[in-house]
């Protein structure tokens, strides 16, 4: 068993004002775990938990979560047996309430240091600039296994990363030059070999190393020709087993290999003449729709995101991918949403919102048209069609706001904005779904389809089930939000469009496209069923009086529109940006609340002029 206190350093330094008190500190051996519990005169207890699989440190009687280290372990009995306390001397000092020292027989110096971001952020700063090696190699690994959920904040990433590539370069620096050597730690693996620069060959070949959770993903295929002429010939290959720090900035991307990284420090590995190549493994089953394959390196001395530039991808099997490069740095293959150019998004949000525009305004007025016209609201269709406008309303106007609002320092507002859009999208396709319903019921039953608060019951269904979809999501918003900012990366640049919407791929895909797929396969078959009989009523019609078919198709095109078949142009830009497609995606479903206008006008006459018709057939039968 390897114990905590091994793998420690001397701490930092004191700030004014010291405090000598005395305490206690009780060790106990369970075989698999050394449990250290320090108590302190102030009142103040640290516990340590050291094992093979298990580092812990609790800050005070509250459980903060901490980092601890210590100059050496002589007052530990390597043989306990059974609990044992022993008196201490403490120095004990506070440093903005975070941070405790306190010295152990006056021979061991601890610190401890609560896992709050800025003070995990400065400590490893000091430890990149202030490097002793080797224990800071093993002391950053341990910040890392102690304040985890830190280390993925993002004001810290960075720093962590820039620290870990210190220590594994002081690995490299001080490898024996003469030999191959690999060292394993719980995160990662390291491979150093020297090069041979009097090879032949333009490339050396040097396997990844295997961690615990990966083995044989990838080959790489080092140049010479920048290790010419070099005093340092020394190259490390790292594997990571654990990379969820290299995941905290990822957007619309998501790692399907494991992540490596080369180094070779002193010798400059950028604008290569020999492409770098890496052969990655990668399981095909993670494909998503909407997605590609993409070599990407982490842009440490950038932005610090994942990026393209420099590398190419070429897919040579089902598993296994090539990416070539001009540079060295962290690499992976990345699973990454198909995106749209910069022009054409400008020109698909041009439609967009003034499609939206006039939708919103058409909404409004049919609804304010069935409130103030007392003829508006004799039908059950008309409330539906309402209904159905009101949703459209409430989309359309949220959609129009919601790229606005993510311009804002204002979360809470994004928020909202988000919840509100999907909370309309789900309303307006189930009350597409009750038009289907209610279709399906007037022209194929057309006998026997009287309910009892039949619209009272379909306003519960088409309000409350979305309801009941977005709160679900909302309760676990605290603990994982689904919705905020949302960001559309564009291919032919690196500016990034944000939007108001759900963040996380397996709500949209899971629960929205579920949502709208039953929805539409329902309502497609509604439309055919309908369809089949309007052909037969028009084909009965034909005997008596002569129809134009145009009438017969308008009235099928507007179906598709009222019942919402036009959404499913979605399905055929599944796994591909295919703009035609998309274009006619934003016209026919951002004006849908104006077809629906349009809709109801064509009926409201239709009516008027067969009750007209009824009227002076009846004036006629009378006058005779």
């Amino acid at each position: 068993m390897i114990l905590f206190l091994f793998f420690v350093m001397p701490g930092l330094g004191f700030i004014s004002g010291t405090q000598t008190e005395m305490g206690n500190v009780t060790l106990q051996n369970y075989q698999t775990v050394i449990h250290i519990d320090i108590s302190l005169n102030s009142g103040h207890r640290i516990t340590i938990e050291d094992g093979v699989n298990k580092l812990q440190c609790n800050y005070s009687s509250l459980t903060i979560p901490c980092y601890a280290e210590c100059s050496h372990n002589n007052f530990v009995n390597k043989n306990l047996t059974d609990p044992q306390q022993s008196q201490i001397f403490v120095t004990d000092n506070y440093k903005n309430y975070t941070t405790i020292r306190f010295t152990i027989h006056t021979t061991t110096n601890c610190t401890v240091v609560k896992c709050w971001p800025e003070e995990i952020s400065n400590l490893l700063k000091t430890k990149e600039s202030q490097m002793v090696f080797p224990k800071d190699v093993k002391n950053i690994n341990n910040v890392k296994n102690m304040c985890g959920a830190v280390i993925l904040n993002e004001t810290v990433t960075d720093t962590y990363i820039s620290a870990e590539k210190k220590a594994i370069d002081e690995l490299i620096n001080n490898t024996n030059s003469n030999q191959t050597t690999t060292y394993v730690t719980k995160d990662f693996s390291l491979t150093v070999v020297s090069m041979n620069t009097s090879t032949p060959d333009d490339f050396i070949l040097i396997p990844v190393p295997d961690v615990l959770h990966y083995k044989d993903v990838a080959l790489t295929w080092i140049p010479v020709d920048p290790f010419l002429n070099q005093s340092q010939s020394k190259i490390g290959v790292v594997t990571y087993d654990s990379y969820e720090h290299f995941k905290v900035k990822l957007v619309n991307k998501s790692i399907t290999s494991t992540v490596i990284r080369i180094e070779a420090p002193g010798v400059d590995l950028s604008n290569l003449k020999h492409l770098l190549k890496i052969r990655f493994r990668y399981n095909d089953t993670v494909y998503r729709p909407n997605t590609t394959l993409s070599c990407e390196f982490y842009d440490e001395q950038g932005n610090k995101t994942w990026k393209p530039d420099g590398c190419s991808t070429n897919r040579i099997s089902n598993d296994e991918v090539e990416c070539y490069c001009d540079h060295a740095t962290p690499f992976a293959l990345l699973l990454v949403d198909l995106k749209i150019s910069k022009s054409q998004w400008e020109i698909l949000s041009y439609i967009s919102y003034v499609g939206c525009c006039l939708s919103a305004f058409f909404s409004a007025v049919t609804v304010f048209s069935y409130i103030f016209i007392s003829n508006a609201r004799a039908e059950v269709s008309s409330s539906i069609h309402v209904s159905l406008s009101a949703a459209l309303f409430v989309l359309n106007s949220s959609f129009m706001l919601s790229e606005w609002a993510a311009t804002l320092s204002m979360n809470g507002l994004c928020v909202f904005i988000a919840v509100t859009i999907h909370y309309s999208l789900l309303s307006s396709f189930t009350w597409m779904a009750i038009e289907a319903m209610h279709l399906y019921l007037l022209l194929i039953r057309v006998f026997n389809i009287y309910i009892k608060h039949y619209m009272i019951k379909l306003s519960v269904i088409g309000w409350g089930v979305p309801a009941v979809v977005v709160g679900g999501l909302l309760s676990v918003h605290n603990i994982r939000p689904f919705y905020g900012t949302h960001e559309m990366t564009l291919t032919d640049t690196d500016r990034t469009n944000s939007i108001c919407w759900i963040k996380e791929n397996i709500i949209l895909y899971g629960v929205t496209l579920s949502y709208f797929s039953i929805v539409f396969l329902f309502n497609l078959g509604i439309l055919i069923t309908v369809s089949r009989q309007i052909l037969k009523l028009h084909r009965t019609s034909r005997k008596y009086e002569k129809m134009p078919v145009w009438k017969d198709a308008g009235t099928v095109l507007g179906l598709m529109c009222l019942l919402g078949t036009t959404w499913g142009l979605a399905f055929f830009t599944s796994g591909h940006t295919i703009y035609p497609i998309l274009y006619l995606f934003c016209i026919f479903n951002s004006m849908q609340g104006f077809y629906i206008f349009v809709w109801m006008c064509a009926t409201t006459m239709k009516n008027g002029r067969q009750s007209l018709q009824s009227k002076t057939k009846s004036t006629v039968d009378v006058s005779r």
